[in-house]
């Protein structure tokens, strides 16, 4: 049994952050009913492609989708009708969590907000996700991924730094925003249901976008809030830290993490250099930061004389941190991935058999679970009407017909 498998979750979440948090949620044994609008379902479901396709070869859901939500139950209710929104209140009374992500304010005209659904159930944790949060100027503003990796500060510290061949502000390659917002959304919840078994009490919690990556910005942060240094680009190089950056080698690139004066000495050493551990302007970290560029000028050509694999082998037996950078098809099939099982094989509705990424989450009493496949769109809708709410069939046909599930 999951360590949450007593909490059931009501997800009115769509795209990505707050779909992330619950499936964590799910993976840890949480029944987690994602309610979705008839007939278009959680935008995701339509970024692609790729898409995956059915026996018959009829195109089905966006792979996207498949990334945040496994674990869950689909149904499909349309709660901008009365009947609808009369359906979600009823599923709140029955849900430890409410977990949603629209606009600031916009579920109050359907009494789903956090007061109307404490009235109905005065224990719930409501998790509201928004771009800004629920106060300050930019409160209504729509947030994105791509918009607070920009306002947040992250784009301003990522890319090749002015005057470099292709400088310009650079977005990480996924959505680090929404991902990170995530993971710190599921520990809000999960310290609001340690506050709810201890005193029976639920409570509202405001997570924003723009928070989230603000808090992520850790020692970029303290450079400026502390250090007084405004953090500008880099590229691949630390602000902090030298050298720790990629570098080219005769076949392709490697990265170098020395993250202190003993593996400088060592990387020094095997790379027949040992002199430079020796001048006083790169004997300390503070010093290699200092005097960056003309290091990284030694090191250079060094590194341009063999290739990733020599050089891996060197710098390992020397205790010296470094790596590859792998394409994807590499980290998968890299063995230290398959000894941790970083894919698990489930069975999709009508996809059949897939892979998707595991829960990195190691627990050794309470491990993730991996119940059921992402959903179809409203999968289980009859399921948990029928279920949960215990409205007979005909009833169930008679709000399809109207188009309220």
């Amino acid at each position: 049994m999951g360590a949450l498998s007593h909490i059931r979750v009501l997800d009115l979440s769509r795209v990505l952050a707050a779909p992330w948090a619950t499936q964590i949620l799910g993976d840890l044994g949480a029944e987690v009913i994602k309610v979705e609008k008839p007939g278009e379902g959680d935008e995701t479901r339509h970024f692609g492609p790729p898409f995956i396709n059915g026996p018959d070869g009829t195109r089905g859901d966006a792979t996207y989708f498949l990334a945040a939500n496994r674990n869950k139950k689909s149904v499909t209710i349309d709660f901008s009708k009365p009947e609808g929104a009369a359906l979600v209140k009823r599923l709140a009374r029955r849900a430890h969590v409410v977990v949603e992500n629209f606009k600031t304010g916009a579920l109050a005209k359907y009494g789903l907000d956090y007061e109307s659904l404490r009235n109905e159930n005065p224990a719930l944790i409501y998790c509201s996700l928004t771009g800004f949060g629920h106060d300050g100027p930019k409160k209504d503003k729509a947030g994105y991924d791509y918009l607070i990796q920009g306002m947040g500060g992250l784009m301003s510290v990522t890319g090749q730094p002015d005057g470099a061949p292709g400088a310009e502000p650079m977005k990480v390659g996924v959505a680090v925003s929404d991902l990170v917002t995530g993971l710190y959304t599921a520990i809000a919840i999960l310290a609001a249901l340690l506050h709810q078994a201890r005193t029976g009490e639920g409570q509202s919690i405001d997570m924003a976008l723009f928070d989230c990556q603000a808090a992520g910005l850790a020692n970029q942060a303290t450079n400026y809030l502390v250090g007084g240094m405004l953090p500008q680009r880099l590229g691949n190089a630390h602000p902090n830290i030298v050298p720790y950056q990629v570098f080219e080698v005769a076949d392709g690139h490697l990265i170098l993490a020395v993250a202190n004066d003993r593996q400088f000495a060592s990387f020094a050493k095997v790379a027949g250099m040992g002199e430079l551990a020796r001048d006083p302007r790169f004997a300390g970290n503070a010093e290699r930061v200092a005097h960056r560029a003309a290091l990284i000028a030694r090191i250079e050509p060094v590194m341009r004389r063999h290739g990733v694999e020599h050089w891996i082998a060197l710098l390992e037996a020397a205790n010296v941190p470094c790596g590859a950078i792998n394409r994807i098809d590499q980290v998968f099939a890299d063995p230290q991935a398959i000894a941790r099982g970083l894919t698990v094989a489930m069975q999709h509705a009508t996809a059949g058999a897939m892979s998707l990424v595991a829960s990195p989450l190691r627990l050794s009493a309470t491990p993730p679970e991996y119940r059921c496949a992402p959903p179809l769109l409203g999968q289980h809708t009859e399921e948990i009407l029928q279920g949960l709410l215990a409205i007979q069939a005909t009833e169930i046909e008679a709000l399809r017909a109207k188009g309220v599930v």
